[in-house]
């Protein structure tokens, strides 16, 4: 079986491409999706819902869709991609394939490998990215700040953490994932996002346009407003008494998601770290160290069931189809704006 990891925020030509490559490695493989569901890894709201996701999915010839579950979707790379890889080892994974700017597996593992100090730089201010390439220059002269390169570190990093027999393999990404731009039919999520925003048309830069939401977190704003006002957030994951105050202090004269993050983001609050806090305000992750405790499918074809029916008895957590009272309440709080009403148990095809 073959794995990829993706958030689909949207489906676009870049992604086809990447699974157009994954059948021509692996022609006769099973694929697996671990998909990121209605909210993602950057503190964002899905343009497109889980469920329209899976359609995407099966609809071009993914075999099996899993959801990589919400505590794990909204965190950092090596705590995201550790959700991921397990899912994935516990389904029997064979092989990992991962869109990469450098397309160079053995200097990601060497890195992988290489084990670096950066607290020391994250208290002068380096976001993760950059301190991560200031420690390897140090210690083994290699340079690496792309972030696809840096999430398909953490995926090896846990592939190795868990003892798994994943093999991680690359493809070469063919843009830069957080490119604002528009640069051809093969465009970043990013700079096609922007697109929708701004009410512009999509068509030539990915393969569906169905299912298309133009939703971001601002959309929500009002709700993370009322919470920050109202509650301890230290009880949120990621929050510390710190945050908690300059929440506080700058809700009163910030009037949208964007203004909020630059009034109180400073050294040790990036950016993106203020902003899968106010994901977790939002959809109320409280604090803890969560472990996977189950499977949740979203769809499979025919050839993803008979693989289910296959491994379901080596598989070591619960295979659900159903929701608990958790996932329901983080997808309606997306229904919300949203107005999805697509909430289904499981989709075949």
């Amino acid at each position: 079986m073959v794995g990829i990891i993706c958030e689909y925020n949207p489906f676009h030509n870049g992604h086809l491409y990447h699974l157009n490559k994954v059948k021509e490695l692996f022609p006769n493989e099973i694929i697996t999706l671990v998909l990121v569901g209605n909210f993602v890894n950057r503190g964002d709201v899905s343009v497109i819902s889980k469920w329209d996701k899976t359609k995407l999915a099966l609809e071009y010839s993914i075999d099996l869709v899993v959801e990589l579950p919400f505590m794990f979707a909204t965190q950092s790379a090596d705590i995201y991609a550790y959700g991921a890889i397990s899912i994935l080892d516990n389904l029997k994974c064979d092989y990992l394939v991962f869109g990469s700017e450098s397309n160079d597996i053995d200097t990601l593992i060497k890195i992988a490998n290489t084990k670096v100090d950066i607290k020391d730089l994250l208290k002068k201010g380096y976001n993760y990215p950059k301190a991560i390439d200031i420690a390897l220059k140090e210690k083994i002269n290699i340079s690496i700040d792309t972030p696809n390169d840096l999430l398909g570190i953490s995926y090896i990093k846990a592939i190795k953490k868990l003892n798994s027999k994943i093999k991680p393999i690359t493809i070469k990404r063919t843009n830069d994932y957080h490119d604002s731009k528009i640069s051809g039919e093969i465009s970043s999520a990013t700079s096609i996002r922007n697109l929708i925003y701004n009410n512009k048309d999509i068509s030539k830069y990915i393969p569906n346009t169905n299912y298309i939401k133009n939703i971001n977190l601002n959309d929500f704003y009002l709700i993370i407003k009322h919470k920050i006002m109202t509650e301890d957030l230290t009880k949120y994951q990621d929050i510390d008494i710190s945050l908690n105050s300059l929440l506080k202090k700058n809700i009163l004269h910030s009037n949208n998601v964007e203004e909020l993050i630059n009034n109180v983001k400073h050294k040790n609050y990036t950016y993106n770290r203020i902003k899968r806090c106010l994901v977790h305000i939002l959809c109320c992750l409280d604090k803890k160290d969560y472990k996977l405790e189950y499977i949740r499918i979203l769809g499979f074809n025919s050839k993803g069931q008979k693989y289910l029916n296959k491994i379901k008895k080596e598989v070591s957590l619960p295979l659900l189809t159903k929701y608990n009272n958790y996932e329901l309440l983080v997808d309606n709080i997306y229904n919300l704006i949203s107005k999805d009403i697509n909430n289904k148990a499981i989709l075949k095809k």
